[in-house]
């Protein structure tokens, strides 16, 4: 009887941990962005307006802050000005590659992006083979690649590997990938957690299969 108590309560305890955990670091990071916010809008706004401040101001001037800058970027004339505030990181040789790769996966949830250049979920079967591999087409084309890639109706295809750990990008012919009816946000999240899902048995895994 001891052990199947034990058991139950170790059940108990991680199911209220993994519905705990995602809720308290949504609550964590808001609430250092909130405080952040607060701070900066204490100190940009305060000294004008002094006893008057209204505690949520800061939040408040966080995401008007937000709006006029993408109202800003979004102006042909803030382009240019763009590129030189850019400068300094995209030519240190360590920063380079850390701020072009945060704002290549930035860029990739663009909504301005052309519905050419959207990356799509797809299945990549190889031939004779009944394997499935999720990934997402970030290339169409590789003509433009250097001398050296096999050419002809090929496309690259991103495969993520679980827990965000990295991934691969192979390129294969058109032909073995198929795409399907999900989206790149669903296609990250499933693979995150390695496609686990509840399942319609409320979460209890199925013992008829290995």
């Amino acid at each position: 009887m001891r052990p199947t108590v034990t058991k139950q309560l170790y059940q108990y305890f991680i199911r209220g941990l993994i519905t705990a955990l995602p809720l308290g670091l949504t609550v964590y990071f808001f609430y250092i962005f909130l405080s952040w916010s607060e701070m900066l809008a204490m100190q940009l706004i305060r000294p004008f307006i002094g006893g008057f401040y209204v505690p949520g101001l800061g939040l408040l001037l966080g995401i008007t802050g937000i709006f006029l800058l993408g109202f800003l970027v979004s102006q042909r004339a803030a382009g240019k000005l763009l590129s030189w505030v850019e400068l300094p990181f995209t030519n240190l040789p360590v920063v380079k590659s850390i701020y072009s790769s945060l704002k290549e996966f930035a860029d990739y949830f663009s909504p301005q992006r052309s519905q050419s250049a959207q990356q799509m979920v797809v299945i990549l079967r190889m031939p004779g083979q009944d394997l499935e591999v999720v990934g997402l087409v970030t290339r169409q084309r590789v003509d433009d690649l250097p001398a050296g890639f096999l050419q002809g109706d090929r496309v690259a295809v991103y495969l993520p590997m679980g827990y965000m750990i990295g991934g691969y990008t192979v390129f294969v012919p058109r032909a073995w990938v198929q795409p399907i009816d999900m989206s790149v946000e669903e296609a990250m999240r499933s693979t995150l957690f390695a496609f686990m899902s509840k399942g319609g048995n409320g979460g209890s895994p199925d013992r008829t299969r290995p």
